[in-house]
């Protein structure tokens, strides 16, 4: 709901406030009284282009601000996070044009841009100016306000919501075979390079040891000279070491009884002797070891070429990287796998949820159709009040595939003058028309639909008497659920107004006309009422007349 509308140099308006009630808010004045110019200042915050001719005082920036009271309207504050905008029970959206003629917009003080303007305020204000009802271009509103009046719209969301689910449920088979011919493409290779590796069969660290013991095969010679000469001095020979510490040892030990402190010395040399007699057994088992057969250094050379060869192709360092690539490749391999009983799982789901989606679309046009003749006949009726008597409404509903509003394409028709031949009713209605038919639409789907603010600019253009009274009526009885704001000529509209806005110019100290607004009181309002109805001196007819229009 509009709180406040402030507006400070733009065009004629030097500095103005409007604070409408959440009813019916109706405005009046006489003709280049200001009017438009407010509408034309409120657009700039609903997202229209800038023009910079508006500014009076070039030395000053020209301000639009709007306070909205958002705190029951889910939609938008759902639209706020999903802008990753701060969000508060009241909003303020402001326009700003500078001096140099530089426009920026501001949704609780953050900058956003135009286009977002424009698509969040549509959550805030719909304004129904003169051929500008772009709502009965919409195909959604046209089923919104079908689903309303036929009270299908409880049935429309279950179906809404089973279309998203199909929806995501066919997106996501669609990922998946995707994925799934990606893949063929590409598993026939994989199960080449898989084969390869599986063949080979390397193990753990298997070329790395292959080298190394290759490597110990190319010298084996000189390693058994070395173990052998190393050995025979320990153990062979005119004086091995071993045979000798062990003679310095049993020495030792026989002169211990005398001279007691040698007995540590004598210790050592005794172990010294044991370790060197291991080492000369170790020495004789690592010569056991070594390999000269040429047949396992064949082998050998022929496991590190094929090591080598698949490292070199993979460019991989160690067995540990082939043996990775293996692995990997086995559980790509199942992937494709997984992803064809994945296929399978939701290509089974995606037809059980489509003829669920089609059962409920034709529940949902069956109730749609049985809705169309009331709506027509309410809509015809209403057309007759309102200065239409001429025009025949009709509602075309056509089958389709099902989409997000279900099977069924619906399409407002309007005669103009009982020519028999109707047309979609943005092509055969006036700009005075196509309001008054939205405003008959709107009227009727009131209770049912969650709207922004209305704002009616001059939705009375063309009709006059219990016509017009008509209108007021139906203003009166919209506003009971949705704030509406209407521009009007009409005292019959003027008078139905739970809020009464004046319009008017007043000269300042330089004799520049500015715009004004003031809330008339309720002597006030008669008053002007009865100029609407009598003129600048209206009689005591018309003042009377005024009385009971508002009374």
């Amino acid at each position: 709901m509009l709180q406040k509308l402030v507006i400070k140099n733009y065009a004629i308006i030097d500095q103005l406030t409007i604070e409408p009630d959440g009813h019916l808010n109706t405005v009046t004045g006489e003709t280049g009284a200001g009017k438009s110019i407010i509408l034309g200042a409120l657009s700039l915050i609903l997202g229209d282009r800038a023009d910079t001719s508006v500014l009076i005082n070039t030395n000053e920036k020209s301000v639009v601000e709007g306070y909205f009271d958002v705190s029951s309207n889910k939609v938008f504050q759902n639209a706020l996070a999903a802008a990753e905008l701060d969000q508060d029970d009241q909003c303020i959206i402001r326009r700003e044009i500078s001096t140099a003629g530089k426009s920026r917009a501001f949704i609780n003080d953050t900058p956003v841009t135009l286009t977002l303007l424009n698509k969040l305020t549509s959550l805030l204000v719909d304004l129904h100016q003169q051929f500008g009802h772009l709502a009965l271009e919409d195909d959604h509103f046209q089923m919104e306000a079908l689903d309303a009046v036929g009270t299908t719209t409880a049935m429309a969301e279950t179906y809404r919501k089973l279309y998203y689910k199909h929806k995501t449920i066919k997106q996501k088979l669609a990922d998946n075979r995707e994925r799934q011919a990606q893949w063929k493409k590409e598993s026939d290779y994989k199960q080449y390079l898989l084969d390869e590796l599986l063949q080979a069969a390397f193990k753990t660290d298997e070329i790395e040891h292959a080298d190394q013991q290759l490597k110990q095969m190319g010298h084996s010679e000189r390693i058994i000279a070395v173990l052998q000469t190393s050995k025979a001095a320990l153990e062979e020979g005119e004086q091995p070491m071993v045979n000798e510490l062990k003679r310095i040892s049993q020495q030792l030990q026989g002169i211990t009884d005398v001279m007691p402190e040698l007995k540590n010395l004598q210790e050592r040399v005794t172990s010294v002797w044991a370790e060197l007699k291991d080492i000369a057994g170790e020495l004789e088992i690592e010569e056991g070891k070594v390999l000269l057969d040429p047949a396992v250094m064949t082998q050998l050379q022929e496991r590190i070429d094929v090591g080598y060869k698949l490292l070199k192709k993979h460019g991989a360092n160690t067995t540990a990287d082939l043996l990775d690539l293996q692995q990997r490749l086995e559980d790509e391999l199942k992937a494709t796998l997984d992803v064809n009983d994945a296929i399978e799982r939701l290509a089974k789901e995606e037809g059980l949820l489509y003829t669920e989606l089609t059962a409920e679309a034709e529940q949902l046009s069956v109730m749609r159709k049985k809705a169309v003749p009331k709506f027509v006949k309410k809509i015809n009726e209403l057309l007759i009040l309102v200065g239409m008597p001429n025009a025949r409404f009709d509602i075309r509903l056509e089958k389709t595939l099902p989409s997000v509003h279900g099977a069924d394409e619906v399409q407002f028709m309007l005669d103009a003058n009982k020519s028999g031949q109707f047309q979609p009713l943005q092509k055969a209605a006036s700009g005075g028309e196509m309001s008054r038919i939205m405003l008959c639409i709107k009227s009727l789907t009131a209770e049912a639909l969650h709207m922004p603010t209305l704002i009616f600019d001059e939705v009375d253009t063309g009709i006059s008497g219990e016509a017009a009274r008509q209108v007021g009526s139906l203003l009166r009885e919209l506003s009971q659920y949705h704030q509406v704001i209407c521009i009007t000529h009409q005292p019959q509209v003027a008078a139905r107004g739970t809020r009464h806005f004046y319009v008017y110019k007043e000269a300042d100290k330089g004799d520049r006309l500015t715009t004004k607004v003031r809330v008339l009181k309720n002597d006030e309002r008669v008053l002007a009422i009865a100029r609407m109805i009598g003129g600048e001196q209206p009689s005591e007819a018309a003042i009377s007349n005024a009385k009971e229009l508002v009374n």
